[in-house]
Order: C-alpha cells, then sequence, then structure tokens
C-alpha cells in the first residue's frame, strides 16, 4: 500500500471512529448500568445503529451495507465497547457470524432475501453453533437434521447463543452425518416465528449483560431446502471460516475494553491526590500505565496485522487465533489493573472500571477458549 493510499484510508478509518463514538455516547452511554443491572438487550439501540451504517459493515453496497473492510470492522466495534462492551459484542455477533455466514456462503436468493435486512437493522441475527455438550468438539454436536423431501426436520439444543432470545433470524449447524464423522454437518437459516422453533432459558450473566445469551431450541423445526447455506457436509468447514473473523471481532472487542478501562485509569490517575500529589505520578502506578499503553499498541499491531491478511484474501487462522488470545488477556489484564488502580472506588458500580473488569472476561472464552487459540496456533506453526 502507498503512502498516500494509507494516508486516506486512515483519515477515512478517523471519521467512521468518530462516528462510531458519537453513536455511543448518544445512544449508549446513558443507560449502560440501567441495561446492565438489569440485563435489559436493548433491541432498538441495534436497529439504531443500523440507521449509521453499523450492521452490515463488512457487506457490499448493493445489498444495502456500509461495503466496508476489517479494518473500519474494528475501528467501530472498538469504539463502541469503549463504552459498553455488551453493546460492542452484540454489534460484532449479528455482523462478523451471523451475516457474514450468509454473505459467504449463501446463494444470489438468500443474499436478496436477507443482506439488505440485516445491513439495516430491521432483522437482528443469531448464529447458534454451541450445545451443551459439545462446545469445541463440534463434531459431536447432538442437534440434527434430517431431510425428507424437499424439507429439513430440525430438532435439537443451541446454547450461549447471543440474541438466542430476540434475535429475528439464525444461522444454525446441524449434524447431519454420523458422530464424530469428517463433513457431518450443515448450515441452514432459520427465521423466527418458524413452527418448532422456541427460546429456551436466558443466562444470568457475570459480564456482558446487556448482550441477551440464551438457549434456542429445535423441537420437529421444518423449513425448506432453500434455507440450506451451502452444500450438505459443510457446515463445519464453513463455520471454521466465519470464526477467522469472528476471532479479530473479540480482538476488537477486547481493544474497546482495554483501551476503555486504560483511559479510565489514566484519567483517575492523574486527579487523584494523595501526599499532596497526583497518584500518576507515583512510581507504582506510572510503571502499570506504561506497560498497559505498550500492550494495547501491540494488540492493535498483530489484529492490523491480521485485518491486512484477511483484506488481502491471505491465510489467516493463525494471525487472528493470535490477536485474540493476546487481546482478550490482555483486556482482562488491563481491567484488572485499572481496578487497582481506582483502588477502593474501582470496586464499587459508580465507577466504569468495574464493569470492564466483568465484562473482560467473556473475551477469553467466547469464539474459542484461550487454550482453543493456543491449541490453533501451535497446530499452525508446527505443521511447518
Amino acid at each position: 500500500m502507498s503512502i498516500s493510499t494509507k494516508t486516506r484510508v486512515q483519515s477515512s478509518i478517523s471519521l467512521i471512529r468518530e462516528s462510531a463514538r458519537d453513536f455511543a455516547l448518544q445512544y449508549i452511554k446513558p443507560y449502560v448500568m440501567d441495561w446492565d443491572e438489569s440485563q435489559h438487550f436493548p433491541k432498538e439501540v441495534l436497529q439504531k445503529a443500523g440507521e449509521y451504517g453499523f450492521m452490515g459493515i463488512l457487506v457490499p453496497e448493493e445489498f444495502g451495507g456500509s461495503g466496508l473492510g476489517y479494518h473500519e470492522y474494528v475501528a467501530i466495534i472498538d469504539e463502541i465497547s469503549r463504552v459498553d462492551p455488551s453493546i460492542g459484542l452484540s454489534i460484532a455477533a449479528h455482523n462478523s457470524l451471523c451475516t457474514n455466514h450468509i454473505l459467504k456462503f449463501g446463494s444470489s436468493d438468500q443474499h436478496k432475501k436477507y443482506l439488505k435486512l440485516l445491513a439495516s437493522g430491521k432483522m437482528i441475527g443469531a448464529w447458534a453453533l454451541t450445545e451443551p455438550n459439545t462446545g469445541s468438539d463440534s463434531g459431536k454436536m447432538a442437534s440434527t437434521a434430517v431431510k425428507k423431501g424437499n424439507k429439513w426436520i430440525l430438532n435439537g439444543t443451541k446454547n450461549f447463543i447471543t440474541h438466542g432470545k430476540s434475535g429475528d433470524l439464525a444461522v444454525a449447524i446441524f449434524r447431519t452425518g454420523p458422530v464424530g464423522e469428517k463433513n457431518n454437518s450443515t448450515a441452514f437459516i432459520i427465521e423466527r416465528g418458524n413452527i418448532g422453533l422456541s427460546s429456551g432459558k436466558k443466562e444470568n450473566k457475570l459480564g456482558m449483560r446487556a448482550s441477551e445469551t440464551a438457549e434456542m431450541i429445535f423441537s420437529d423445526c421444518i423449513i425448506d431446502d432453500s434455507n440450506r447455506l451451502g452444500e450438505v457436509g459443510d457446515g463445519f468447514k464453513q463455520s471454521m471460516k466465519i470464526l477467522d473473523g469472528g476471532r479479530i471481532s473479540i480482538a476488537a472487542l477486547s481493544l474497546g475494553i482495554a483501551n476503555g478501562a486504560y483511559k479510565s485509569a489514566l484519567k483517575y490517575s492523574q486527579e487523584r491526590v494523595q501526599f499532596g500529589k497526583s497518584i500518576s505520578s507515583f512510581q507504582a502506578i506510572s510503571f502499570k500505565l506504561a506497560e498497559m499503553a505498550t500492550e494495547i499498541q501491540a494488540s492493535e499491531l498483530l489484529t492490523e496485522k491480521a485485518c491486512d491478511a484477511i483484506m488481502a484474501s491471505e491465510p489467516v487462522t493463525k494471525l487472528s487465533a493470535m490477536c485474540k488470545l493476546h487481546s482478550s488477556e490482555l483486556c482482562v489484564k488491563v481491567a484488572n489493573d485499572s481496578v487497582q488502580i481506582f483502588g477502593g472506588y474501582g470496586y464499587i458500580k459508580d465507577f466504569p472500571v468495574e464493569k470492564f473488569l466483568r465484562d473482560s472476561k467473556l473475551c477469553t472464552i467466547g469464539e474459542g477458549t484461550s487454550e482453543i487459540q493456543k491449541l490453533v496456533i501451535s497446530r499452525k506453526i508446527l505443521s511447518k
């Protein structure tokens, strides 16, 4: 990329960041703690995000999307997550999982039918892979899809699903072959209101409480074959490709948490006076801040490298796992250190770092735990 092109891209990203920041401050910040306390999912805010172009960030303009790339996507998720990671998570899940799955593997008819509605926020998307007894071991999923004529009959339960109760549409993966066999799953699009689809338990969570997490229950749910995404048996392979981008999403979410917590701690440390001077002048505090700033910069550069790779259609599995691992572990540390800098005030809900700490832990678990990221990375480096 030439210097002039890079400058134009950076200028564009700055404008997009400003738009995302304005959106978050106007429509999210005043309600953050109310939503957190009541575990309220503000669906109307996601619909408003659609008006800003934040619900179809990667969707081409011809399908009603913003037609942007991963660098812009990361900037948007980062900025929104600095205000409320819960909303950042919901927007990320809608974009990178559900909408992106249809964009990448859907037919022309599926593109025309769903992408504009998803990109506008008129439909909120969910993505259902995880089950009560199968997380990373998805080859043994119990949920099944059986074909009869031109229809599929879906049975099973999916859990830990973002928007599992309030989502208007879900991309869900079901086993269509023997347990443990390769290529034994298939992806389908299921709309809310389809007979046989119901919502189960809504989870009462430690953090990310304004982002709905719930069960999806399929009981003889009948859908047409036109709702199948791609070829029979390709569900797992599709999911792994979707998770490459999804891990960049979690890195962006983690950066938002880390940046939000760091900036809060930096500001507080300069205002809090002890022994006649600000606590930021004490080495114990200033060194914490120095480490935070350095590690955030490292995560940003690693995430930027993953974005470069995915936009160039280069192999990105290792890089996406690396940026997700580093950024997610970092945001927990930064949030924890920020609470420490705030001292007793960091432990109460009147200050934002308490929530950043609770929200941060999800990043080391969702879309593959840190241990799974290490497994992915080690396999890639050892295969050479």
